[in-house]
């Protein structure tokens, strides 16, 4: 779709995958004036229909907006500065779009985002292959599975943390610095309109759930649920009953239900690479390093990362390639500052389950941290700023 390169023909930069770090990178290079192709395994249905983050952070829009991709954002997108925790204790909501640098998240389902970008690309003249499934990366030669190689100065692997451009650099001795949380979520997207104004947080002797608003008729819930469940297993009955029990809708009123549209469970594993590139293979969002989606940050990693690599490329291509060295010296401490916000917020959602000694002292420390956030204005700045920041 969109501008045709002759089979052949080397290109700036080949990106392998359509997600936002790849069409926020690809847009962003075709703003300036570099050609670049990008390859897709999915087809275009699957990747504008797929359901995924909804919060971008501030930076996350000023990148949008300064670059002309983000019309969509502002015509659609909701501000949104609180968030609400409720427990056994009652609840309390933290206005932190006033706390810390007074930043707040625009409310923008990703996947609307990805049309946009796509759109924009595309009418910008850029070269997208859907349906390219991509079977190996070697220096700067990209192989499609049923199709000619694409050739590039430089390849972009943007194509998450299970796609080829990751695994071609791990194969080069790369390595990654890995944690399993041990928790697992029941991901549940429901044709519901919102139950608060804010986003919840909800900490329950059976697990945590949590409530995301993501259009005026549609809301994300998550469910605290063991290691290996089935998501079959959980009817919409025992879905809303037991999204009741947790938020304790008996105190403080019901939620407003719908059809559940899609469920998944998600083990919340992290990594980060030693470094996200080498030589003409450079990574950006997922590919780079996967982080829990306990404080939203995924998405907003992504457009960070694309903003330095296009940047980085840019130089590159003129012949400067100390931009790359650069690009992973800048953004390195950035996404392990994310690391460690989401880690903590891990810790403050996720009680240890049972009733021995050692799982009691580790919900009194759960309740502690929260009682910490409740009352501490330094910690409520401190959350704020690493909330909303990148």
């Amino acid at each position: 779709m969109g501008k045709r390169f002759d089979p052949g023909a080397q290109v700036g930069v080949v990106i392998v995958g359509a997600g936002p770090a790849g069409l926020v990178l690809g847009n962003l290079l075709l703003d300036r004036g570099v050609d670049c192709v990008i390859l897709e395994r999915r087809g275009r249905a699957a990747v504008e229909g797929r359901a995924r983050a909804g919060f971008l952070a501030a930076h996350s829009v000023r990148v949008l907006t300064e670059h002309g991709l983000g019309a969509g954002v502002s015509a659609r997108g909701r501000a949104h500065g609180t968030c609400l925790f409720r427990s056994e204790r009652g609840e309390f909501t933290l206005d932190y779009g006033r706390l810390g640098r007074g930043e707040v998240h625009t409310v923008h389902p990703q996947q609307e985002l990805v049309r946009d970008l796509i759109a924009e690309y595309l009418r910008r003249g850029g070269e997208l292959r859907f349906e390219a499934e991509v079977e190996e990366i070697a220096e700067g030669r990209v192989r499609v599975r049923g199709g000619e190689d694409v050739t590039g100065r430089y390849v972009a692997g943007c194509d998450g943390h299970r796609g080829v451009a990751r695994a071609a650099l791990t194969a080069r001795g790369v390595r990654t610095a890995r944690r399993d949380h041990g928790v697992s979520w029941l991901a549940v997207l429901a044709a519901a309109p919102p139950s608060m104004a804010a986003v919840g947080y909800a900490l329950h002797e059976r697990g945590f759930a949590g409530h995301m608003a993501r259009t005026e008729s549609v809301t994300r819930y998550y469910l605290q649920c063991p290691r290996g469940t089935d998501p079959a297993d959980w009817s919409e009955e025992r879905i809303w009953a037991e999204l009741a029990t947790r938020m304790r809708t008996a105190d403080f009123g019901p939620l407003r239900e719908g059809d559940v549209i899609e469920k998944a469970v998600v083990d919340l594993r992290s990594d980060v690479l030693q470094t996200p590139g080498a030589g003409r293979l450079w990574l950006a969002g997922d590919a780079a390093g996967l982080i829990s989606p306990s404080a939203a940050k995924g998405a907003n990693l992504a457009v960070l990362q694309a903003e330095r690599l296009a940047l980085a490329l840019e130089r590159a291509l003129a012949g400067d390639e100390d931009g790359l060295a650069g690009y992973a010296a800048e953004c390195l401490p950035r996404v392990w500052r994310a690391h460690e916000f989401s880690h903590w917020m891990s810790g403050l959602l996720h009680g240890p389950a049972g009733d021995d000694a050692e799982a009691r002292y580790g919900r009194a420390l759960q309740y502690a941290r929260l009682d910490s956030l409740r009352t501490s204005r330094t910690h409520q700045d401190f959350f704020a700023e690493n909330y909303t920041g990148i």
